[in-house]
């Protein structure tokens, strides 16, 4: 008998799964299996019955412990105090947004204009909690971030230098769910504790396999034009505060206003991070079966807790490693078109981060938004044929010092599938001056939102220093799975 069997009897994920395949073999042995299969799915309805069983009082006293939690659930009182920016946002991410900041554990939320259904915490959303994360207020690519680096490449060469830097991507870089270097890649962050838990002590060898790589789903890699505006060197600061995955990582924008060319990624943690997301969320769901199942994904685990202590010290690692990727990518071509990198800009989205808002310590996720306090600087992506933007931070406290980490899905990828085909998205891509190497259809300009409409929403949050229109853009190839 597997697990899946005693969910189908009525058990209910937790603790006591666990115990069950434990008490089963000897169980079974003593019995025979029709009569254990009898007790299991009677004691599963009535496990008072069963307190003094001789094989199975242990999986009984579970099973009335997990029911008594499941009792205990109480919610704020109130809502913790929210705002959202953009309008007609979608009716999903609302109402996750809603339940969010019920949670007991909730201080202050925000929605940005992106905003779209998610798992747990939607896509776009902000909540600041009291000592407690939640793993999918973080999401599944773990750290996933944006890196865009300037070249000393005169930006009128785009055109001449259009071979090779199409070669340079297709030769660089690495796409597709599992995709791993032929060569593994160097970088300090192998050096770092991968011991500091269990799974990520595991993971190593897959996290030098697929360090420089970009996944799939909205991940990218794309050559385009910048044009820095005449406020671009005004007040920046040189990274988001309290951003510890960005230990010694600082973002460098001194550039006169102009025409640059520059490289733009944006990518996260690969299969490590997902692997850390699964196991963890998990984890926090077993520990809180009081919560009702809208909001079951909103799980937490107290950071003063071992499970709390073990994932905040791996998101940090995956934060480290995510920098590495896009450091790798961004070395390996510059090197390939024996170019320099004379500016940039890195932040990255879907954290958690330590941060003092009205005088108190809270924890501030940000699952798909950016950060955005006073000076900060950050990149906004559109799409594959629309601009995204280097923004400077205004510091909003409701925002939580956060804003939009793009334009943000407005249908779902089934849909995009079913409503988009390439021999109407080619003339929009041709009318952009882009060269699309690979992608999905689902990822085509139409299953966005408005760029312009989401940075007007967000004038407040972020103050636009430039604006960066892509030529050359690489995606996973048709058919992949999305990691994002």
């Amino acid at each position: 008998m597997q697990p899946k069997d005693l969910l189908n009897l009525g058990y209910k994920p937790g603790p006591a799964i666990g115990i069950a395949m434990k008490l089963m073999p000897e169980a079974e042995r003593a019995l025979g299996y029709k009569v254990l299969k009898s007790d299991l799915e009677a004691l599963a309805k009535e496990p008072n019955a069963y307190t003094n069983h001789p094989h199975l009082a242990l999986l009984a006293q579970a099973v009335m412990e997990h029911t008594a939690k499941q009792n205990s659930y109480v919610e704020r009182p109130e809502p913790a105090p929210y705002q959202i920016w953009g309008e007609n946002l979608e009716a999903g991410s609302l109402m996750q947004m809603t339940n969010a900041v019920r949670l007991p554990v909730a201080v202050a939320g925000a929605l940005m204009p992106d905003a779209h259904q998610g798992y747990g915490l939607p896509i776009g959303g902000v909540l600041a909690t009291d000592n407690s994360v939640i793993p999918y207020g973080v999401g599944v690519d773990i750290a996933c971030r944006m890196k865009l680096s300037v070249l000393d490449i005169p930006a009128e060469d785009i055109t001449r230098l259009h071979k090779e830097l199409c070669q340079a991507i297709e030769r660089e870089t690495v796409f597709g769910t599992g995709g791993e270097q032929k060569k593994p890649a160097e970088h300090d962050v192998l050096d770092a504790d991968w011991s500091v838990t269990p799974i990520t002590k595991h993971l190593f060898e897959k996290a030098r396999a697929q360090l420089g790589t970009s996944g799939s789903g909205n991940h990218f890699v794309e050559f385009g034009i910048l044009t820095v505006h005449e406020n671009a060197r005004a007040g920046n600061a040189p990274a988001a505060e309290n951003e510890s995955a960005l230990a010694g990582v600082a973002s460098s924008f001194d550039l006169a206003p102009g025409k640059y060319l520059a490289l733009l990624s944006h990518s996260g943690s690969r299969g490590s991070g997902a692997t850390v997301a699964d196991r963890y969320s998990k984890l926090a769901m077993d520990l809180h079966p009081e919560l009702p199942p809208e909001i079951r994904r909103l799980a937490w685990l107290d950071l003063d807790s071992d499970p709390g202590r073990e994932y905040w010290a791996a998101m940090n690692l995956m934060g480290e490693y995510a920098h590495a990727n896009h450091d790798v990518i961004h070395r390996k071509i510059s090197r390939a078109l024996n170019a320099k990198i004379i500016a940039g800009v890195e932040n990255h989205h879907n954290f958690a981060w330590k941060e003092v808002h009205n005088g108190r310590e809270v924890i501030v996720h940000r699952k798909g938004a950016t950060p955005a306090g006073a000076g900060v600087l950050g990149v906004i992506p559109g799409s594959m044929a629309t601009p995204g933007f280097v923004v400077r931070g205004r510091g909003s406290a409701p925002s939580l010092n956060s804003a939009s980490h793009g334009a943000g899905r407005q249908m779902s990828r089934t849909a995009a599938k079913e409503k988009f085909r390439w021999a109407h998205v080619k003339p929009i891509l041709a009318d952009a001056g882009v060269t699309l190497l690979s992608a999905g259809i689902d990822e085509v300009p139409g299953s966005y939102k408005d760029i312009h409409t989401v940075m007007n929403a967000q004038a407040d949050l972020v103050d636009v220093i430039a604006q960066f229109d892509p030529k050359i853009v690489k995606m996973a190839p048709e058919g992949e799975k999305p990691e994002d």
